[in-house]
């Protein structure tokens, strides 16, 4: 099992900026992927975007293309969502999620996910 703890989040203008944090502990860092989801009051959580093992590889929700980014530093043991270009829609509690050790690809399915995080609130203001 590793342990997940996301930071970062906050109250920001509409199109502003944020940068969400997650520190992973536990096992190996390098040897599983992951990613971000989130969920806004009232809906399913959703998945936002993801990245493999290395990082060499990303995965975004069409709803985020071009405005987040996602990337991790393994030395750190940390992942990063860089969300610029806020919109009040992207409101919601964010969570980080790792994949089972050996499991290095990428997934938007919250099932394919054996840990996350508490989450950390987005509020986005118009």
């Amino acid at each position: 099992q590793v342990q997940l703890v996301e930071s970062g989040g906050g109250l920001v203008q509409a199109g502003g900026s944020l940068r969400l944090s997650c520190a992973a502990s536990g096992r190996t860092f390098s040897n599983y992927a992951m990613a971000w989801f989130r969920q806004a009051p009232g809906k399913e959580r959703e998945f936002v975007a993801a990245i493999t093992w290395n990082g060499d590889s990303t995965y975004y929700a069409d709803s985020v293309k071009g405005r987040f980014t996602v990337f991790r530093d393994k030395a750190k043991r940390m992942l990063y969502l860089r969300c610029n270009s806020l919109q009040p829609e992207d409101a919601a509690v964010y969570y980080c999620a790792a994949r089972s050790a050996g499991y290095f690809s990428i997934s938007a399915s919250e099932s394919d996910f054996q840990s996350w995080g508490q989450g950390t609130q987005v509020t986005v203001s118009s």
